[in-house]
């Protein structure tokens, strides 16, 4: 039944709940239940190894637990557990483009089509030591089985602890005949009726003759006798691959102090910083959506000069912002999310000056937004108009390609007073003749304009500027000066109201 070219590899995580909500954890080392439903009818739905070991069943109620003060009782997230099911996919996704999540209740599987992949990662087992790796590096453990029949592999990790496992090909009904009926998806009429006839395992399901079965079961009958020889056909149908990186965390109780926040941050970082190293990506932005206390949300947007993976850096990032910027309200929730970005280096030219590093110079950014707000740092970039002294903020971004550096040309200086000097102006038919410049007289020899510029005109911030560039000489001592006169022709005409704007050598 099973197609000649087929393999399979499923994962499968038992007790995912727990597993989700330890691994943003990492601090807790204690025996750990996760309880389900509405206090005080609370029953336990999933538990960690060491709680399991002490006696923890799943269906116990919040009252049975009372006689185990040493497990720690935890709600269910279930934001907790999207995450690590997207973690796992993306995990998965390494190795295959083709995963199918089979996931079921207090359970994570899936089974990816890795037939053609051992030029890549090798024979099937070490492609599944590998995956099996990868599961620990984002804090989850589970069992991973190759097969060539897709439902062979999913009821032997059913029944595995953590390890690797391979079906040879043609030995599934041999693998699977000492396995429990429970690995089967039963329903339970149907576990009722193999249990009278004394069925308990699935060499004893497997050995039934074909025709008996289907006229007592009907055709459903027929499938469990493929399932438990490991013939049942399969279309693998493939989740979408979809790169999410984020990370939630529920609080146990609302935190108000930034350096608490700051420990739960940095395990979330961890958490995102080696998803997207697992993809050959950095972190370009980093937003914290913080869940107030009493209802609604408090985000934050950090983006550094250039992407990296440096966890020290994104803590320190968004300690500065936050401490900036902190919430109104006692946080009872954080959601992570990155925006992935290219891990490549910026070439510089040989005669390009040094840049300094990132790390340092991120810091420093975030420090001077800290003092002089966020509008106040980046990058001046001329606006559009001929306004004198018109620009605005942008963020601070390094460039990927350098501009080539013009060769030297003979050019006169420009010299811009900031502020303007004012000037006192003689005018003979609207035209400058002289004008009293830090405490000379200048007689003007040749003068060019006047040049106009305006805009804005239809608001209240309407601007108008009248600009001539002249050359003068001086009475006193002969000196020659070329220089920019300028004033506001919106004000009425006053000696006054004229400035030195420019120098030019």
């Amino acid at each position: 039944m099973n197609r000649p070219g087929e393999l399979y590899a499923c994962v499968y995580v038992r007790e995912f709940p727990a597993q989700a909500m330890v691994r943003l954890r990492p601090e807790l080392r204690e025996p750990v239940a996760v309880l389900e439903g509405e206090a005080p009818r609370q029953w336990v739905c999933s538990k960690n190894a060491r709680a399991h070991a002490l006696g923890v069943e799943a269906g116990m109620t919040r009252a049975e637990m009372e006689v185990f003060p040493t497990v720690v009782l935890l709600p269910r997230a279930r934001a907790e557990e999207a995450g690590a099911r997207a973690a796992l996919l993306q995990a998965a996704g390494r190795f295959s483009p083709r995963v199918e999540d089979r996931s079921e209740e207090g359970c994570f599987c899936g089974v990816l089509d890795i037939a053609g992949t051992e030029k890549l990662f090798g024979p099937p087992e070490t492609l599944a030591k590998r995956l099996l790796a990868s599961m620990g590096a984002i804090g989850l453990r589970g069992a991973v089985v190759v097969s060539r029949n897709l439902h062979a592999a999913v009821c032997l990790a059913r029944s595995l602890p953590v390890r690797v496992a391979v079906i040879p090909a043609g030995q599934e009904a041999a693998m699977l005949a000492p396995l429990p009926l429970t690995v089967l998806p039963l329903a339970p009429e149907q576990a009722e009726t193999l249990t009278r006839w004394g069925i308990a395992r699935l060499g004893d399901l497997a050995e039934l003759p074909e025709k008996e079965l289907i006229a007592r079961l009907g055709q459903e009958g027929r499938r469990l006798r493929q399932l438990a020889r490991g013939e049942a056909p399969h279309l693998l149908v493939p989740a979408e691959p979809v790169l999410a990186l984020e990370e939630r965390m529920e609080l146990e109780a609302p935190v108000e102090l930034l350096d608490s926040l700051l420990f739960v941050l940095g395990v979330l970082l961890d958490h995102l910083i080696a998803r997207a190293a697992s993809n050959l990506l950095a972190l370009a932005s980093v937003t914290a959506e913080l869940s107030l206390d009493g209802g609604g949300v408090h985000a934050r947007t950090v983006r550094p000069a250039l992407p990296g993976t440096d966890r020290r850096l994104w803590l320190r990032l968004l300690h500065l912002d936050l401490q900036g910027h902190p919430p109104s309200a006692a946080i009872v929730g954080v959601k992570l999310s990155a925006e992935p970005g290219s891990t490549s280096k910026v070439q510089m030219g040989l005669f390009t000056p040094e840049l300094p590093e990132p790390d340092r110079l991120d810091v420093t950014l975030a420090r001077l937004r800290a003092v002089v707000g966020d509008e106040r740092v980046g990058r001046a970039v001329l606006e559009d108009t001929h306004q004198p002294e018109a620009f605005r903020m942008a963020p601070f971004a390094i460039p990927e390609k350098t501009a080539p550096v013009p060769q030297a040309q003979a050019r006169s200086a420009r010299r811009r007073l900031r502020p303007p000097e004012p000037v006192m102006v003689t005018l003979r038919e609207r035209k400058p003749v002289q004008f009293v410049f830090r405490g000379k007289r200048y007689g003007v020899e040749c003068a060019w304009g006047p040049w106009f510029f305006s805009g804005n005109w239809w608001g209240v911030e309407c601007w108008s500027m009248e600009k001539w560039d002249v050359v003068a000489r001086s009475e006193a001592d002969g000196a020659t000066i070329c220089c920019a006169l300028a004033r506001n022709p919106l004000r009425p005409a006053a000696m006054g109201d004229w400035r030195m704007e420019e120098l030019y050598d």
